[in-house]
């Protein structure tokens, strides 16, 4: 694992007393972090990308909804270790071009993809994963009606306004990864627009494909898009002796329990499963059932590989 300090620690600052309302600003395509709960909020990532951390509770529980742009990494964690509650702050290091984060209460180091502690005290714990969906502000509008949406602080700086290390005042209305994720390449060295860039070798799906990645149990498995699409958008597999089913939608990718359903899609694209429809996105079903959700991570397929190696994708050779 390369560790190495990239920007000044807390140059990209992470958001401690979040702030909610009803008004969702933003292009309806922008994507936005869900976590379920009995008030659903959104984390818009056109703020994430500035922040990368909101430290936030909720339905009392602590959690840490974490963003690592290179990555495209969207991970929400429990905040609770060894019975303390920790805040995360963001450290200036990457760690195979993965955000490392640390805590403001024993400075112990953690890598965002991972949920594992790199270095300090906690050195070797990990971080719970909670369920959590990345969706469209569109999406997220037409589900969550009561939802919640992350508000944008004021007066802010980050370092992802600026075209040096030093913070300067953030433009929300702006997108500082957006040639980035436009570009062929990965990691520091692609946004830098550097020499130094990666390889990749599968050849059905690129480095920057959106894997939802699982684990249960002591397996792990990272579930490409395209691969999921290419049967149909429905995968049912076993992982870590669950039964769960994968759900490709136009927008994303999403994992339940599956509780012995045979599912599939119909012409109309609807899923359908025990007599019913199933919104892809949310589990859902007509008659009011509810799957329940998976903790997942949805992440760019490079950073998957480095965490859990080529193997760990579904329908690997």
């Amino acid at each position: 694992m390369n560790v190495r300090q990239v920007i000044p620690r807390d140059a990209i600052p992470s958001i401690d007393e979040p702030t909610f309302g009803i008004e969702r600003v933003g292009d309806p395509d922008d994507e936005v972090v869900v976590v379920e709960a009995s008030s659903p909020k959104a984390y818009p990532v056109r703020v994430l990308d500035y922040h990368e951390i909101v430290n936030d509770t909720v339905d009392g529980d602590p959690i840490a909804v974490t963003w690592c742009p290179l990555c495209g990494s969207a991970v929400v964690y429990d905040r609770t270790v060894d019975d303390r509650t920790l805040e995360f702050g963001v450290s200036g290091k990457l760690a195979d071009d993965d955000l490392v984060m640390y805590d403001r209460e024993t400075g112990s180091e953690w890598k965002q993809s991972s949920g594992e502690c790199i270095d300090g005290p906690l050195r070797g714990w990990e971080l719970r994963v909670r369920p959590a969906a990345v969706l469209s502000l569109k999406s997220f509008r037409e589900r969550y009606r009561d939802g919640l949406v992350l508000q944008p602080p004021e007066n802010a700086t980050s370092e992802a306004a600026s075209d040096g290390d030093e913070p300067a005042p953030i433009d929300y209305n702006e997108a500082p990864y957006a040639g980035y994720f436009e570009s062929d390449g990965f990691g520091l060295a692609a946004h830098r627009g550097t020499d130094d860039e990666r390889s990749w070798d599968h050849a059905d799906f690129g480095p920057k494909t959106v894997v939802l990645g699982l684990e249960i149990g002591s397996e792990a498995r990272g579930f490409p898009l395209p691969r999921v699409e290419s049967e149909g958008g429905v995968v049912h597999e076993t992982v870590g002796g669950t039964d769960i089913v994968v759900l490709a939608t136009g927008e994303g990718i999403h994992a339940f329990e599956n509780p012995g359903f045979e599912f599939e899609r119909t012409d109309d694209g609807t899923i359908r499963a025990d007599g019913t429809a199933w919104d892809a996105a949310t589990g859902s079903a007509a008659d009011g059932r509810r799957l329940e959700r998976l903790p997942a991570r949805r992440l760019f397929a490079f950073a998957w590989r480095d965490d859990h190696g080529v193997d760990s994708f579904y329908g690997q050779p």
